[in-house]
């Protein structure tokens, strides 16, 4: 098959990376360098897989800026640009989407166009009367930062929201093109995979905040969060996994998605969504009040990332934390190796990790590693388990 991935972010350089091992693919992103570094063989981000497979695979992949080069004759264009919340409109801005659709109707109506990235419920119902095209269907990518080729490989289900032939061709190449054999695959309408998709990033979010405020509670009342973490998960209902605590759920996925599913709800009865969204702002008032009952001068801020292994800190947690510090009037300075510019957001980057721990009165760190654990007295965090 030939295939045109549009975006090279997370979802779209992973799916590229897994379709080109048996398809011919071609990447197209507006973005020069990241282009260029692909041609090289080389991930423009932090992804283990990904990095292993463009160095040591034989893909059948290329990258380009220009869409006459990856979008005619292709069997399916991919699209898997990105969608940020707009508060203003209270739903995801999906102009990247709706342009990449145009722009491929125009340059190859035979195309089945497959949306990948997150969208509102009922976003293709909408574009497909809009352009008059029954050949556009939604399927929900389910990948974490840092590990998203491996998640296509080893998937936990594939989900596809298109109930004809095409779809069932489509979950084929990414059955086939995974390790993990006999992958549950879920065929829907597009409406049905895009609820699927919020629902379940809304849910994730809400086990982040439920152990988060577990831990506001411990901590408040002077109790061992990871013993009671522990004794809660030994309900096999419950589970030992995806408990330890944090600043708040934050990167890309969990904020944007919950709002949007929320918004989704008017005119539907609800309590729970409304509780999810508040739930983090309170999480993160009550992280910087913490770290303000310290009294610091100066707070160290250890690597902006929501979790170990990701470079990405897109609406992490941990920056509405320092915007609550600095109205307070507490100095922050950053730690954060993957920048190169000396401030951010207006606070100084510092590149020697030693001087940043010695001008710290308090280094916050929503993840422990091996690094400041020389200086965990200064360290606070609710990372229980601090596994380097």
């Amino acid at each position: 098959m030939k295939i045109a991935v549009i975006g090279t972010g997370y979802v779209g350089l992973s799916l590229a990376t897994l379709l080109s091992q048996e398809n011919d693919v071609v990447a197209l992103d507006i973005i020069k360098e990241k282009v260029e570094l692909i041609n090289q063989h080389i991930s423009p981000i932090v992804d283990k897989e990904i990095t292993d497979y463009l160095t040591t695979k034989p893909l059948h992949l290329k990258a380009t800026l220009d869409a006459q080069q990856a979008i005619p004759g292709a069997d399916f264009v991919i699209i898997a640009t990105p969608t940020n919340y707009d508060a203003q409109t209270n739903r995801f801005d999906t102009s990247s989407v709706q342009a990449a659709i145009k722009e491929t109707l125009a340059l190859n109506s035979t195309a089945w166009i497959v949306v990948k990235s997150t969208i509102p419920v009922g976003f293709i119902d909408q574009v497909k009367a809009q352009y008059q095209s029954d050949q556009i269907f939604f399927s929900p990518e389910f990948l974490r930062e840092g590990t998203a080729l491996y998640d296509n490989l080893y998937p936990s289900r594939i989900v596809v929201g298109s109930l004809t032939e095409a779809g069932k061709t489509f979950a084929g190449l990414l059955q086939a093109a995974a390790i993990k054999a006999d992958v549950p695959t879920l065929f829907t309408t597009s409406e049905e995979a895009e609820a699927i998709k919020l629902f379940s990033n809304t849910y994730l979010a809400m086990r982040v905040a439920y152990f988060n405020e577990l831990d506001t509670y411990a901590e408040s009342k002077s109790l061992n969060a990871a013993r009671i973490i522990q004794g809660v998960g030994m309900d096999p209902r419950i589970g030992d996994f995806y408990n330890n605590p944090s600043f708040g759920y934050g990167g890309y996925c969990l904020p944007k998605d919950s709002k949007q599913l929320l918004a989704s709800y008017q005119g539907v009865p609800q309590n729970l969504m409304t509780a999810i969204v508040r739930s983090n702002d309170t999480r993160k008032q009550f992280i910087a009040d913490q770290v303000l009952a310290r009294h610091p001068k100066v707070v160290g801020v250890y690597k902006l990332a929501m979790k170990k292994g990701s470079d990405n800190f897109r609406q992490s947690s941990i920056l509405d934390v320092m915007s609550k510090l600095e109205a307070s009037g507490v100095k922050v300075i950053i730690y954060e190796p993957t920048l190169s510019q000396p401030t951010f957001q207006d606070s100084p980057l510092i590149k020697d990790l030693a001087s940043f721990k010695a001008q710290s009165d308090v280094v916050i760190a929503n993840r422990v590693t091996d690094e400041i654990k020389d200086v965990l007295e200064k360290v606070y965090t609710r990372d229980q388990w601090k596994r380097a």
